[in-house]
C-alpha cells in the first residue's frame, strides 16, 4: 500500500515545530516572521544572505512535540502544550508564514508521520520564541 503524502515542497525549509506551554498566537507570528526572513540561503557567491522570501521558497511545517522534551533523566514531555492548545498555535504559525507570502504545506497534526528530506547544505538551526524577537 502506498503511503499518503500530506505535504510536499521543493526548495525551502522543513520546519519541525514544537509548541510549549505558554506559547501563543503572538509567539507563532514572531517565529513565522523570523523564519521567513532568516538569511540562510546562499547567493551567487556562496554567502548565506538570502531568506526564504528572497528565494521564493516554501515551508513544510510538521508538528513535533518531542522537541520540547526535558532530557535531564528520561525524556519527559510535560513542558509541551496540550494538543488543544498546541494545534491552534501550530495552525497560526503556518498562517503567519502564508500571510508573509510563503507557500506552506503541513503535515497532519498529532499523527505519526515519516518525513523525508534532502538536506542540501550545512544549515540546520534551532530557534525558539526567545530567539525570534
Amino acid at each position: 500500500m502506498a503511503a499518503e503524502v500530506a505535504g510536499e515542497i521543493g526548495e525551502g525549509l522543513v520546519v519541525l515545530l514544537g509548541v510549549a506551554e505558554g506559547d501563543d498566537d503572538a509567539a507563532a507570528d514572531r517565529l513565522g516572521a523570523r523564519i521567513a526572513n532568516l538569511r540562510i540561503f546562499e547567493n551567487e557567491e556562496g554567502r548565506f544572505d538570502r531568506s526564504l522570501l528572497d528565494v521564493g521558497g516554501s515551508a513544510l511545517v510538521v508538528s513535533q512535540f518531542t522537541l520540547i522534551a526535558d532530557t535531564h533523566k528520561r525524556p519527559s514531555f510535560t513542558d509541551a502544550a496540550s494538543p488543544e492548545i498546541a494545534e491552534p498555535v501550530y495552525e497560526r504559525f503556518a498562517q503567519a508564514l502564508r500571510e508573509l507570502g510563503v507557500s506552506v504545506q503541513t503535515g497532519v497534526f498529532g499523527a505519526r508521520m515519516a518525513v523525508e528530506l534532502v538536506n542540501d547544505g550545512p544549515v540546520t538551526i534551532v530557534l525558539d520564541v526567545e530567539s525570534s524577537t
